[in-house]
């Protein structure tokens, strides 16, 4: 399975912005879905948000209106722009491409977020 690579984390205070960067070696990314998750401390992996081939775009109820998925296809990078970022949002984020709403790359060494109060 192809796994891309995640960056872009780092500490930020409450109500600040990251932009996190999904990349892969091929141009797969523009050719599937792809997906953000992050997993919390003792937390179960949750869906935050995916775009599809088409660039629609799905969001979590808890991301919806601060979190935003994009594609720049010409960079083969697809993007998490994160605002208004919430202690809550403390996790490791990972990205995968999906088919058919399956996962089809394998998961990554994520990029760690954290958000101090």
């Amino acid at each position: 399975q192809v796994q891309l690579v995640e960056s872009g984390g780092g500490l930020v205070q409450a109500g600040g912005s990251l932009r996190l960067s999904c990349a892969a070696s091929e141009s797969i990314l523009s050719n599937n879905g792809v997906a953000w998750y992050r997993q919390a401390p003792g937390k179960k992996r949750e869906w935050v948000a995916t775009i599809s081939t088409i660039s629609s775009t799905t969001y979590a109820d808890s991301v919806k209106g601060r979190f935003t998925i994009s594609r720049d296809a010409a960079k083969n990078v697809v993007y998490l722009q994160m605002n208004s970022l919430k202690p809550e949002d403390t996790a490791d984020y990972y990205c995968i491409t999906v088919i058919g709403g399956l996962r089809s790359s394998g998961w990554g060494q994520g990029t760690q977020v954290t958000v101090s109060s």
